[in-house]
């Protein structure tokens, strides 16, 4: 089957499908036993997302128990720091820990060493794609700069990431110097994965609503466009998803000036703005995580709201955020199911 022949591709190409495709953001992960018994394998997490073995296994096995339409890359959007010299550590119950941004660390970072650094991921994605289902369209994935970058300043995260924006004020310049050496990392990352065997890939802008009107068009619209533009320059007719969380408002002009294919929503976007969106480009989200945790009947409305609601445009299906580790997988299956019945 040909790459633009899978349904997920379809509809990035702008096709209505009917019931729509159906996939989660993080869906290999720890709500599933057999995720969580292939993670103890492995010393640490970025260790986990180094090792083609272990994180093709991961990837594969929300595609065997739920059949979804798209498989997403297991790995993590700080290889790429990792993988230019950035220090990166994680620890257990608090997540990623990086060294706090300096002027030094970012001098010394090294976008030629990120090529041999990455390459068990880059060799997943490979096995991906020979091992997927046919019909099944593999994602990759990279993390937008802004978001990478909001980890960097404080070290870890912080509540609505007050020291990144304290830091962009304060030394512009650096957080710029920073921003541009992400970009050019993830522009080199996102076409060896399309080299790879994926289909598509998604920019995760996590912490791009947290920004007011000049920063979401200089930290969050401005990379990301740069991301975008040499990656179609570099592979013509490659499709990206932008998924810039928590930026309902402002997604319009998102869309219009970073050029992505299609874009995600979370579960707080009014439903007239995704509505308005998605005459334009598709759209992909919107089920609240909580909603799938719950089960039942809050499930159940949810995700036939989603799919009243957007009926009429080119949709994928997928929730406005992560799956959480405390969902219950049968009530992903319901949630497949409730889908695919359309």
């Amino acid at each position: 089957m040909k790459s633009e022949d899978r349904t997920v591709m379809r509809v990035l190409a702008g096709e209505k499908i009917w019931p729509p495709p159906v996939w989660m953001m993080r869906q290999a992960g720890r709500y599933l036993p057999e995720y969580r018994e292939v993670r103890a394998k492995a010393p640490n997490f970025l260790s986990f997302c180094y090792n083609p073995d272990l994180a093709t296994e991961v990837t594969l096995q929300p595609i065997r128990r739920y059949g979804f339409d798209a498989s997403i890359l297991f790995s993590d959007i700080f290889v790429v720091p990792d993988a230019i010299g950035y220090p990166v550590r994680f620890e257990e119950g608090r997540g990623p820990v990086l060294k706090p941004l300096s002027p030094t660390l970012v001098e010394n970072l090294d976008q030629d060493r990120a090529e041999d650094h990455l390459k068990p991921v880059i060799e997943t994605v490979s096995r991906l794609r020979a091992e997927l289902p046919e019909e099944t369209t593999l994602l990759g994935f990279c993390g937008a700069p802004w978001t990478v970058a909001c980890y960097s300043v404080a070290g870890h995260t912080t509540q609505d990431q007050v020291a990144a924006r304290v830091g962009a004020y304060r030394d512009p310049d650096l957080m710029n110097a920073f921003i541009e050496k992400l970009v050019t990392a993830s522009i080199r990352y996102l076409v060896r994965q399309l080299d790879a065997g994926a289909d598509a890939v998604q920019i995760f802008d996590t912490w791009a609503g947290v920004l007011d009107e000049t920063g979401f068009e200089t930290w969050s619209i401005r990379p990301t466009k740069a991301i975008v533009s040499a990656v179609k320059a570099a592979r013509p007719g490659a499709k990206i998803i932008g998924f810039p969380k928590a930026s309902s408002a402002r997604t319009a002009k998102y869309v219009a000036e970073t050029g992505v294919d299609a874009v995600g929503f979370d579960w707080t976007a009014p439903d007239q703005v995704a509505l308005e969106i998605q005459k334009k480009v598709p759209i992909q989200g919107n089920l609240d995580p909580m909603r799938l945790v719950a089960g039942g009947k809050a499930l159940e409305d949810g995700v036939r709201h989603i799919l009243s609601t957007f009926d009429k445009g080119p949709l994928i299906f997928n929730l406005g955020h992560g799956v959480t580790p405390d969902a219950d997988p049968a009530n992903v299956a319901r949630m497949v199911e409730l889908v695919r019945k359309g």
